[in-house]
């Protein structure tokens, strides 16, 4: 259906009708191909969560079926998730505070404090980006051992905290702020301590927003810091766990392999759907000054 052609005496409302006509149908095709789009990309996830939650003998059933017909399995299974998922959940939470205090703390003293060599030791901090995390996993695994953390969550946390890229992120949008505040309350005799925790982190509210939902994420789906440092089931995380659920019954056990995934990706999907208003805003915010 093609736009309606309007004669030259044609009113004003009848113009701007057949306009938003236009527009109402340009939209409704839009709409029909995102939806259908946005189905295909769910249907993987569908599957899996379906699956995860029916007998092991249905798991390759075909054509496959996306409503579940038992919800035993999760309940009734053979391993016990709620250790791994707990173990996952307090590395990524403590590991995000840590981050964001930490790398704010840094960003707050690079581009507001003056002493020597902070632009040397800034371009060292971050040659940490350039360094692989496997290549200084032998370090890390001897320092856990003289510090006697290995097999426990802390192993997991401290490598963590030391994050460049966080550092580098909320250095760029301290630089984009005023300084008017800051230095008035300096002037009023505030220390730096109070002028960070008073009036610059209030003010770092979306970058820290963006920055923890990265760390909680990567913090979440590491798997090489578990494979090394954790070797008792009490402290395993979950991508080590999967990993030992598929060996352990390969695919024989499909549905509780599946059932450990989805609850793998659940808390991910919630972060991203909660937070993701604040993510918007970090990037529309990144460049404006107020």
């Amino acid at each position: 259906m093609g736009p309606q052609i309007l004669p030259a005496n044609a009113t004003l409302t009848q113009r701007l009708a057949s306009a938003f006509r236009a527009i109402h149908w340009r939209n409704t095709v839009t709409m029909t191909i995102l939806i259908i789009g946005a189905l295909l990309m769910l249907a993987p996830f569908m599957w899996t969560f379906s699956t995860s939650l029916r007998p092991p003998a249905e798991g390759f059933r075909l054509p496959p079926s996306f409503l579940p017909t038992e919800f035993e399995t999760l309940r009734d299974g053979p391993i016990p998730f709620l250790p791994m998922y707990w173990n996952s959940f307090l590395v990524a939470a403590i590991t995000t505070i840590g981050v964001v205090l930490t790398s704010s703390m840094a960003a707050f003293a690079f581009s507001r404090l003056r002493f020597p060599a902070s632009n040397l030791l800034f371009y060292l901090l971050l040659l940490g980006l350039m360094v692989p995390p496997a290549l200084v996993l032998i370090p890390l695994f001897f320092v856990m051992a003289q510090l006697g953390l290995m097999d426990t969550i802390w192993s997991l946390v401290l490598p963590g905290l030391a994050n460049p890229l966080a550092v580098f992120m909320m250095r760029e949008f301290m630089k984009s702020q005023p300084r008017e505040y800051e230095e008035s309350a300096f002037v009023d005799g505030a220390s730096y301590w109070t002028i960070f925790w008073r009036i610059s982190l209030p003010q770092m509210g979306p970058p820290i927003a963006a920055l923890s939902i990265i760390v909680f994420t990567t913090s979440w789906n590491n798997f090489l810091l578990p494979l090394v440092f954790i070797r008792s089931f009490e402290s395993m995380t979950l991508p080590v766990g999967i990993l030992s659920l598929f060996g352990s019954y390969g695919p024989q056990q499909l549905s509780v392999i599946l059932a450990a995934v989805s609850l793998a990706v659940l808390p991910l999907l919630v972060v991203f759907l909660v937070a993701q208003r604040f993510i918007v805003e970090s990037i529309a915010g990144t460049g404006v000054k107020k």
